[in-house]
């Protein structure tokens, strides 16, 4: 790497501003922070083994030695959360209930139909989808009680027609996350953190097992989600500190592309955000503004952080930043260009996109419809974000007729002894050998 490469723009000392980045620099500058600890790994492994062994038990004595209280019960009544009405204003009771309308009519769109296919005469083959009967979400607590994932996780949920949902979230929450808790009927726990993935993964006397864990989480979530995969429990996907890359030209708003950068920034110092721009002028207008918009941000000290840890590159033009994102792949991408809609169809790997000057992040993150648990890590190369068919699975059927058994057995036959598997080959002859043929 070059030492013009390696530059920190002075005039912004937010960010890291990199310029004249090339294709063999990509890997090493787009590099998340780092989140392997061996310390919290064994740490996790350790909680899990507890619940496990020690089930309600367990769970107390962790409660008191992490969040420094312990509920009267773990499960919260349906009438607390009912309850939690009365203290919730108006105008908020009305803006969950229209985002509510928006992400059904978005996810109620999505639920997959069954579909027959007759592959050839006498041979058809159907697929249909069925909810997964037990699913947990979790639902972060901590410094930002995030009633939101409520609704991206309980309405999909209750669409794809989950018999079983379960809800954990943190001690205390605020009458707002009971609420929202409240519209849905899904039982709710107060039990935050590793242990309550472990809880709803393994089972214990007050909370039931599940079958498919949701929502995102801090670093011990995740790595208590990815644990337990490997012990064969479903996940949504790997979900992580978020993250946001920002693609600008000329005809981007630099307060907005700020405001959009801080939206992440404030969720915590092991947040991401990066910036690509066309052009140096951009770059610093868009820092200039990050810096004034910090300055009055309640949570700036966390932004600060994270914003630390990010970058501003300046690249060639929009189809190599383009480039760029698809190799990094990120949880959320806004396109702050001329033409978006043109741009997005470049794009291959990402949770979410948002296009145009006029759709901030914070639009997916609460109303427009979209979900907002999404793969982050770089994972969105290959996992995709929450749908209700994440809430389903599929089964398929197939119903052979003598006369279609007569036309495959054939096929079968030839492969089956390809295989050098005979009892296969006999399933067909015993067939064919009661038909007479």
């Amino acid at each position: 790497m070059n030492q013009k490469t390696k530059m920190k723009n002075s005039d912004n000392p937010l960010m890291k501003v990199i310029y004249n980045i090339t294709p063999d620099e990509y890997e090493n500058l787009l590099r998340r922070p780092s989140s392997d600890n061996e310390d919290i790994d064994e740490r996790v492994r350790e909680i899990i083994e507890m619940v496990e062994k020690g089930g309600d038990n367990s769970l107390r004595k962790l409660c008191l030695e992490i969040d420094g209280k312990l509920p009267e019960q773990f499960e919260i009544p349906r009438e607390t959360l009912l309850n939690a009405s009365a203290d919730i204003d108006d105008l908020l009771k009305s803006s969950i209930q229209k985002a509510v309308k928006n992400i059904e009519s978005f996810h109620r769109a999505q639920k997959p139909e069954d579909k027959t296919v007759e592959t050839m005469p006498g041979v058809s083959c159907t697929i249909r989808y069925r909810a997964i009967d037990n699913v947990g979400l979790y639902i972060p607590g901590g410094t930002a009680p995030l009633l939101s994932t409520v609704l991206m996780t309980a309405i999909p949920a209750q669409i794809a027609g989950c018999k079983n949902i379960i809800a954990c979230t943190p001690p205390g929450a605020p009458p707002e996350l009971l609420y929202t808790l409240g519209l849905f009927n899904i039982r709710v726990f107060a039990i935050g953190g590793a242990q309550a993935i472990a809880a709803m993964a393994l089972g214990t006397e007050s909370i039931p097992a599940v079958d498919k864990i949701f929502g995102p989480g801090n670093q011990w979530v995740t790595k208590a989600k990815m644990q337990l995969a490997g012990r064969g429990l479903a996940i949504d996907m790997p979900a992580g500190p978020s993250e946001v890359m920002v693609i600008a030209d000329s005809s981007a708003v630099p307060a907005y592309v700020a405001s959009d950068l801080l939206s992440q920034a404030e969720h915590g110092p092991d947040s991401q955000v990066i910036l690509l721009a066309d052009s140096k002028e951009l770059i610093e207008e868009c820092l200039r503004e990050t810096e004034l918009q910090l300055a009055d941000l309640p949570r700036r000290e966390w932004a600060t952080r994270s914003l630390e840890n990010g970058l501003a590159i300046c690249v060639r033009d929009i189809d190599q930043a383009i480039e760029i994102s698809n190799i990094y792949g990120p949880e959320h991408l806004i396109l702050s260009v001329r033409d978006a809609d043109d741009a997005e169809k470049g794009v291959t790997n990402a949770g979410s996109v948002f296009l145009g000057n006029n759709t901030p992040e914070s639009a997916g993150d609460y109303a427009s419809g979209t979900n907002h648990t999404l793969p982050t890590g770089g994972a969105a190369r290959a996992w995709s974000g929450i749908t209700t068919a994440s809430f389903m699975k599929s089964i398929t059927v197939q119903k052979v007729t003598r006369e279609g058994l007569m036309q495959l057995a054939p096929v079968i036959l030839q492969m089956a002894r390809a295989e050098q598997l005979e009892a296969h080959a006999g399933a067909v002859l015993q067939r064919l050998k009661e038909s007479g043929t």
